[in-house]
């Protein structure tokens, strides 16, 4: 009777020990046969701190860019102060060598000039416009009085004229057109330079309203005083 009802109950003990040495073996305890570095990792977990982000990558390109015109500001400051210092080197050796540059407008009441503009060397020195006439009024202004290197130098004039007519003549004021001219000049040590850019007319029946206008060239030169 005793052994009928230990065979019914031992089917039951194998199963609770089974439960339990299941409940209290480890979940994610690897192989002891196998590494650290053999346990398999997912790609996404493994390349996760790696790479860097996006956002990242531009603040590292903004970085860089900023940089880049922090280093061209710099050249640029630089290339001016040069130029400032060449300028400040030239005319402290050549005091006594000097320009000076008048614009003279001996144009008839028929043309009206709108703007003039000149340059030195290539180096813009006046610029003005008015197309209401005013620079009519002016009929010689100061372009330029500076120190320059002795030596050979150019320059260039450029206006512009409108016609101004009135009756039978007021088609003129359709007329709007360039003039454009080149003067070379030299510059000798201890002596000043005057040129005076003269605008006028020339004469000729034939000719017609756009051929009157042209640019004469006036040249001086005045010596070192001798100190008394």
């Amino acid at each position: 009777m005793i052994g009928r009802a230990w065979w019914g109950v031992l089917p039951l003990f194998a199963m609770c020990v089974w439960t339990l040495a299941f409940a209290q073996e480890p979940a994610s305890v690897p192989d002891p046969g196998t590494s650290v570095a053999e346990v398999p990792v997912s790609p996404s977990e493994g390349t996760a701190s790696a790479e860097p982000s996006e956002g990242s990558l531009h603040r590292e390109l903004r970085t860089v860019e900023q940089d880049v015109n922090t280093v061209k500001e710099r050249v640029f400051r630089s290339k001016a102060t040069l130029q400032l210092l060449r300028e400040l080197v030239l005319e402290g050796d050549t005091v006594g060598s000097r320009v000076v540059i008048f614009h003279e407008n001996r144009m008839g009441p028929a043309y009206t000039l709108e703007s003039i503009e000149y340059f030195l060397d290539g180096k813009s020195v006046l610029s003005r416009v008015d197309p209401e006439g005013s620079l009519d009024e002016e009929r010689e202004i100061l372009v330029l009085e500076q120190a320059l290197p002795p030596g050979n130098h150019k320059v260039e004039v450029s206006f512009v004229l409108r016609g101004n007519g009135l009756g039978v003549f007021s088609y003129l004021t359709t007329y709007s057109f360039k003039v454009q001219s080149s003067y070379s000049f030299r510059v000798d040590e201890d002596h000043k330079t005057i040129v005076r850019v003269v605008a006028e007319e020339r004469g000729g029946l034939l000719r017609t309203f756009v051929e009157r206008p042209f640019v004469k060239y006036e040249e001086t030169t005045e010596g070192k005083e001798d100190p008394e």
